[in-house]
Parts: C-alpha cells; structure tokens; sequence
C-alpha cells in the first residue's frame, strides 16, 4: 500500500500520458486533447476516458494498452481502468495552446 497522495498519483499520470505520442501526430496524447477524464481512487486505482483522432485510427487497438501499461508502472497505482469512448468525439478544439502551436494552427 502506497502513502502517495491523490495530488501526486495525479500528477504522475498526467506526466505519463505526456509520454504517449499519436503515431500520426508530434503530439502527446494528453496536450493533443485525447484524454477526456483521469480518476484517481483511494487505493491507487486510476480510471482514465478517452478518445482517438477518428474510430478508424490505426492505434485503436493499441493505444488504450499502452497508456493502461505505462500507467500501472506509477508508484501507488494498484489498478488501471482505460475506457475509450467516441462521445464526444474528438476536434482540434481540444487540443492544448501549445500543441496548437506545434501543430501550426495558432
């Protein structure tokens, strides 16, 4: 059992996820706006929504195990739950400023 707090556990996944690139895109999965929810229980479990570009992204079937693999390696993380989901589904609305500006869109 970890004594790592929520805040920490939180942080840890998001830095994780900031790992994680769209293969088609130079952009992390978190700043590209992919990730729609992260969930931090007592305990340690991680429950994490999101999204792809399109249903017909080539990762679909690969993407979602990567980011449950990667997570599960946080201390404290006793659990990960990644679910996707297409409702709503992805724009570049969601991208963060700064993968906007990587991207050329700003």
């Amino acid at each position: 059992m970890s004594d790592r707090s929520f805040v920490e556990i939180q942080n840890d996944v998001i830095s994780i996820l900031k790992t994680i690139f769209d293969p088609e895109i130079p952009v992390d999965i978190y700043e590209l706006g992919l990730i729609y929810e992260i969930k931090v229980s007592p305990g340690g479990k991680v429950d994490v929504l999101m999204t792809l570009t399109s249903p017909a992204c080539p990762v679909a079937g690969t993407l979602p195990g990567e980011v449950e693999g990667k997570l599960k390696g946080i201390n404290g993380v006793s659990d990960v739950k990644v679910e996707l989901t297409f409702d709503p589904p992805w724009s570049q609305e969601l991208m963060s400023e700064e993968a906007k500006l990587e991207l050329g869109f700003l």
